[in-house]
Order: C-alpha cells, then structure tokens, then sequence
C-alpha cells in the first residue's frame, strides 16, 4: 500500500513519528480531495489546486499549507520518484503578523501547580530543562547527571544528540522517582 511505502520511507530517513504522523494524513487528506485517484494520476496541477484549495477554502495557516506542501513534495520525490516543477501557481496562505504567545512565569507556576505526580515531573522537565515531549517520553535513567546537573538528549529532533541543565528544584524530586 501506498501509505505503507510512505512510512518505511520516511522510518528509513529517521523522522519524527510526529512528522510521519502528520505527512500521512496530509497524503491521505490528499488523496480523498481527488476521488481517492492515485497520486501517479495526479501531478503539479492537482497538488497546486489541492494546496490553493486549503489556503482559499480550508483558511488554513501558511505553516500549516508548508507542512502540507512538504508532505506532497516528500511523497512525489521520495516514494513515488516523481520530480514536479516549481509549484508557482499556488494561492499562499497568509503568515500570521502577531507574535507568538509565550507563558508568563506566574502562568507556568499556574499550570504545574495544577498537575501533579509523574505529569508534574515530565511537565517541569519540558518547562525547565526546555525538553521537547517526546524527548521526554524517551528519556532513559543514564541520560540524567545528577552531578553535574545535566540531561543528555538523544536522537532529538533532528537525529542530533544535545546536552541541557537539569534545574536544580527538579533534581530532588526526579531522584526519588527514579
């Protein structure tokens, strides 16, 4: 199956499971916009209409038809060894002009006073030592230095290994969990 390709070719190239997540139901969503026609039908024409469709109809946001342009560009060069030409023709969605809104400290003491136990820990670790969740979700016991105060990040996003601080107030209560 075509979706199954998709998969172990992205697997193959070590993406994120959220990233295989999201490119497969964007080439699913594909797909069922066309009359569940096989993309070796389509071509540039249709994946232009498909992504002017979510800008102009669905009103979707400009990273979120990027993230559905990639998945598109990834299925016809990667799995379907298929180049199309420049996609010029595509209405863009329009890139938000505010800034993203980012937690006040007193907003993040609101939020970890209202979690407790291991979801406490793990939300603390994204917070303090700026652990992505599924960097957090693998973390293995061998990865924390409680000497010298430092969490080692492997495979992240990436691929890439990394070294951040583990917050002192959070070193006490993850020795005992673990």
């Amino acid at each position: 199956r075509l979706l199954d390709q998709v998969r172990g070719k992205i697997r193959l190239k070590h993406y994120s499971i959220r990233t295989e997540q999201a490119y497969v139901d964007w080439i699913r969503r594909f797909i069922l916009h066309f009359g569940k026609r096989h993309p070796r039908e389509l071509g540039a024409v249709e994946v232009e209409a498909f992504l002017t469709h979510l800008a102009v109809a669905g009103k979707v946001a400009a990273a979120t038809q990027n993230q559905a342009k990639s998945a598109l560009l990834f299925l016809y060069k990667e799995v379907l060894d298929v180049e199309l030409p420049w996609l010029d023709n595509v209405e863009r969605a329009k890139a938000p002009k505010r800034l993203p809104v980012v937690l006040t400290l007193a907003e993040v003491q609101a939020l970890l006073t209202r979690v407790s136990g291991t979801h406490w820990l793990m939300a603390s670790l994204l917070y303090g030592a700026g652990l992505r969740l599924m960097e957090c979700l693998r973390l293995r016991v061998q990865d924390v230095d409680f000497s010298r105060k430092e969490v080692l990040v492997r495979d992240g996003k990436g691929f890439k290994d990394r070294v951040t601080m583990l917050p002192v107030a959070l070193a006490a209560p993850l020795g005992a969990h673990l």
